[in-house]
């Protein structure tokens, strides 16, 4: 009972590629509170709604059953409503069974229990079983084979052909923007992804902590690719069960999904009024993990009227936001109702400007021109009483922004580390991320001048010391000491 919503990511089977949707567990309970129209326990019936959408869009399904319990009466249940569901014809649509937790061979015998519930089976109307175990990798060559025939059907049957082109495309799609929502428990994250998508693609309801896995959903906005990902509810770690595994594991897939995103959209409860101790951590670990982010204010139909407008909103969310986490002033704020959709749809033209403004370069003329000037309106201090030199700067890379201070000393103070990343990012709106400075100290002497090589330095006409270097030097270059002259003699006068 672990798997609530329906996860969906590409599959392999060794060149075999396929869409696979994992689904939470069907039982013929569960199936009645699909078909009542009033029911005590409604989270039930929206997994099996979850799983009946999966099922009619699926040109496979693969019903799983464990071998060693044998044929169940949840089992011949799950049959029959399978053969009922609309969605896909019969034609298009195959059930295949799979006898799980079938290792090795040791069950293949006369009077095995295992093989009278494979004939069993048989019996279902679905063909026969393709024995596997899951956990050991056993089986999957079958499954392989099944979706490959499948897949040559249906392109058969819808007349497609696979091209050149068509491949080269398949290699090199239009990469999606990575965006997870965070937040606290029962702000409105799961609300927020069915109203951006128009659907009921995941579990929501007013139970805190319904989202379990994160959820990833790939989604197309005015025709630019969108993978979406709903994350679980991040409680603080003084709040959580750390009895429950399930909950620890939901926040680590939460803290997964925001550090491959490209934009992280954090969402704020209106209630709340205030800007809680676990959403300024959620802040901060979505900085310092370099990602943009953008803040979601939800629920402003809760406080929103004549006298207070969602702009006064919005603005009081940032002023909260600037004195709490200085760093992330001016960040972008959208104020929204994700139950009544209201400015739902203004989000995402500000993701994308966050997006861009995230995998921005600047070209090192105008970074250093930039510099020029800030160090024209404020020197940076003097360090063990000399002067600091700031000598370029360039970027290193974008997607965090990240930028190389050439000094003649090897750190700058902070304050001044903060006058620089302020002044950088008003100049270039580099709103809502961290703007890394890194600082190199560059070499005292000039690279460019040409060293002159050192010659031998003698230590005086005469002496004991200079006689002992002369002959050293005689020996290395002749191999012998030079026959001495004759030494001229003045005559004194």
């Amino acid at each position: 009972g672990t798997t609530r919503d329906r996860r969906e990511c590409i599959g392999r089977i060794g060149g075999t590629t396929f869409r696979l949707v994992d689904t939470a567990g069907v039982d013929g309970e569960r199936i009645g509170h699909l078909y009542r129209h009033t029911t005590k326990n409604p989270l039930e019936k929206q997994m099996m709604e979850q799983t009946l959408e999966a099922a009619k869009k699926s040109d496979l399904v693969l019903l799983m059953l464990d071998a060693r319990v044998g044929i169940t009466y949840d089992l011949m249940e799950t049959a029959k409503w399978l053969r009922k569901i609309g969605g896909n014809t019969i034609e298009e649509r195959t059930v295949a069974i799979l006898a799980n937790k079938l290792e090795g061979d040791s069950w293949v015998y006369d009077g095995s229990p295992v093989m009278d519930t494979l004939d069993e089976v048989n019996r279902v109307g679905f063909g026969e079983a393709i024995p596997i175990s899951a956990e050991h990798g056993e089986g999957m060559a079958d499954i392989a084979a099944l979706i490959e025939d499948l897949t040559d059907k249906k392109r058969k049957r819808l007349g497609i052909s696979v091209t050149e082109q068509d491949m080269e495309r398949m290699k090199d799609p239009e990469k999606p923007l990575q965006l997870a929502i965070l937040g606290r428990q029962n702000v409105g994250k799961s609300t927020l992804v069915n109203s951006l998508l128009q659907q009921e693609r995941v579990l929501s309801g007013a139970t805190p902590g319904l989202t379990r896995d994160a959820i990833t959903v790939e989604w197309t906005w005015n025709g630019r690719p969108v993978k979406l990902v709903d994350t679980a509810g991040i409680r603080r770690g003084v709040q959580r069960d750390h009895s429950n595994v399930i909950e620890d594991l939901a926040v680590r897939d939460a803290m997964r999904a925001m550090k491959v995103a490209d934009v992280a959209v954090l969402v704020l409860d209106a209630e709340a009024q205030y800007l809680q101790r676990q959403e300024l951590a959620i802040a901060d670990a979505v900085v310092k993990e370099g990602r943009s982010m953008i803040v979601a204010a939800n629920k402003m139909d809760l406080i929103v009227d004549s006298e207070y407008t969602k702009e006064e909103y919005a603005e009081a969310v940032s002023k909260q936001l600037e004195s709490r986490f200085p760093l992330l002033r001016k960040t972008p704020v959208v104020p929204m109702s994700s139950l009544t959709g209201e400015c739902v749809q203004d989000m995402m033209p500000v993701v994308f400007e966050a997006r861009d403004r995230w995998a921005r370069t600047i070209n090192t003329g105008t970074l250093n021109r930039w510099l020029e000037e800030v160090i024209f309106a404020y020197p940076p201090p003097r360090q063990n009483g000399r002067e600091t030199k700031i000598k370029y700067i360039m970027q290193t890379k974008g997607r965090p922004p990240t930028f190389l201070l050439f000094c003649n000393v090897s750190s700058l103070p902070q304050n001044y580390l903060r006058y620089l990343t302020r002044n950088f990012q008003d100049t270039f709106k580099f709103f809502g991320m961290e703007v890394r400075l890194a600082i190199k100290k560059s070499a005292e002497s000039n690279p460019y001048k040409k060293s002159i090589k050192q010659t031998w330095k003698g230590v005086g006409v005469g002496g004991k010391e200079a006689r002992k270097q002369r002959l050293i030097r005689d020996l290395r270059d002749h191999g012998k000491p030079v026959k001495k002259g004759r030494r001229r003699r003045f005559k004194r006068t």
